[in-house]
């Protein structure tokens, strides 16, 4: 006889305590293999594919799309086994459409629908077939036909929280998929006319003085009260952890132009010699482990509780990227050992990973110092907060053609402006200003880098 056995939300590390189910990835009466991913969550770090440790046939989930669930509470149940001979009848009528069994099993939930929804074209032929559940409607039985982008639950939220149709929205993600930009763009735009139609209406009175006078707006109208946007999800974590920053650092932060014309003839040199094309994110990591090598202090982090600086060995190197769900910091570890081929890959897999979404937790933490190339936004410079818990943050500004006195004469250099924020409980001035002056030596002659190793 099966067994059935629940699986739970597992702990998805760094002291997560829950997480929001996006999509379900199995039905009730799918067959699952071990290790099959059953549903796609996401956390305040990112969003993960949850793998069920157990094979056999689905029997129950547990939690609606867009719901918020506690690690602990029950994923699913899953039927694990194979009936008896002769117990067939007893267990149900085999492989028939879902939804239509004859057997006792657990009945399907259903989904109550949302009346922001996208409907399908058209419902086609049911093609899933598992062992059944009680009847339940048609419509739960029957799938969307054809290719029907599916719409974040947390999109659908948003555009219902303002009132907003979906079906009304053109969207920009692949296939028409709407985003959450386009609904913010549409969550503007309703707030623009808004704010023109009170005007209007402001106006009035002083034009035909006969009309009766305009309403004054009240605390409850849109207009006046913005735009509401929670703190929730990755945004959330990402004010905690700059607000403990701000709060238990005190950083400091020194900067300095430099000449970036060789450094950038190098990279050229470097790439046309053939094999994969270097970044200049990633030359610039090499010199920033070089830098740490030298002034270890850097990298490192306070123990409060045993009031300790503790210098680490390794380098687990962060650095921003910026994506539709806002900024996050994927780490690279052990870029000490890393040349800069292996950097520039691993880099590009990070990157790529963030803007889709499938950061895992592990890939967002345990960083020792954050490299913030904040110039791929078309500025100078920045005063960045650190990373918290590390004591250092470089920051990059963009790459321009400037004036700049070369070798005696006046020319044009191609000039970049490097910042360093620093904890300055782990280093005086002396050694901030020591990194950052070998980092701009290295990016005004590479080959101070090639000497120094």
């Amino acid at each position: 006889m099966a067994q059935v056995l629940e699986f739970k939300l597992p702990d998805l590390g760094e002291g997560l305590t829950e997480a929001s189910i996006v999509t379900w990835l199995v039905q009730v009466g799918d067959v699952v293999a071990v290790d099959q991913p059953v549903v796609e969550v996401e956390t305040a770090k990112a969003m993960v594919e949850v793998p069920c440790p157990y094979g056999g046939v689905v029997t129950a989930r547990f939690g609606e799309e867009g719901s918020e669930l506690p690690v602990g509470s029950p994923l699913l149940t899953v039927a694990v086994g194979t009936p008896a001979e002769g117990e067939g009848a007893d267990e149900g009528s085999g492989n028939v459409l879902v939804g239509y069994g004859t057997a006792a099993a657990p009945a399907r939930r259903r989904r109550v629908r949302r009346q922001d929804d996208v409907p399908a074209a058209a419902p086609a032929a049911p093609t899933r077939t598992a062992p059944s559940a009680s009847p339940a409607p048609p419509s739960e039985a029957t799938p969307r036909s054809g290719p029907v982008p599916v719409i974040s639950p947390l999109v659908r939220k948003l555009a219902r929280e303002h009132g907003l149709d979906l079906r009304e929205l053109p969207g920009s993600g692949p296939d028409g998929l709407i985003l959450r930009a386009d609904v913010e763009s549409a969550m503007r735009e309703t707030m623009q006319v808004r704010a023109h139609v009170a005007e209007a209406e402001a106006v009035a009175p002083a034009a035909a003085p006969t009309q009766a006078p305009a309403q004054v707006p009240t605390p409850s109208d849109t207009s006046a009260d913005g735009i509401r946007v929670p703190l929730r999800g990755i945004r959330g974590a990402v004010a905690d952890k700059l607000t403990r920053s701000r709060r238990e650092i005190p950083d400091a932060t020194c900067w300095v132009d430099a000449d970036a014309t060789e450094f950038m003839h190098a990279r050229v040199a470097m790439n046309a010699a053939g094999g994969e094309k270097i970044s200049v994110l990633a030359l610039l990591a090499r010199i920033c482990t070089a830098a740490l090598a030298r002034y270890p202090e850097l990298n490192s982090r306070v123990d409060l509780a045993a009031r300790e600086v503790v210098q680490l060995d390794a380098v687990h190197l962060g650095f921003a990227a910026q994506t539709e769900r806002g900024l996050v910091v994927p780490v690279v570890k052990d870029a000490h050992v890393r040349d800069a081929e292996s950097l520039s890959a691993e880099f590009a897999r990070l990157t790529d990973a963030a803007r889709a979404g499938r950061l895992t937790p592990g890939e967002l933490t345990g960083g020792t110092f954050t490299l913030n190339n904040y110039g791929v936004f078309g500025v100078d410079g920045s005063t960045p907060i650190i990373n918290h818990p590390e004591a250092a943050m470089l920051g990059v500004g963009r790459i321009i053609p400037k004036p700049w006195v070369h070798q005696g004469e006046l020319a044009v250099r191609q000039v970049v402006q490097l910042s360093l924020t620093f904890d300055h409980r782990v280093c005086d001035g002396g050694t901030a200003g020591g990194f950052l002056r070998y980092v701009a030596d290295c990016v005004e002659q590479p080959a101070v880098l090639l000497r120094t190793l």
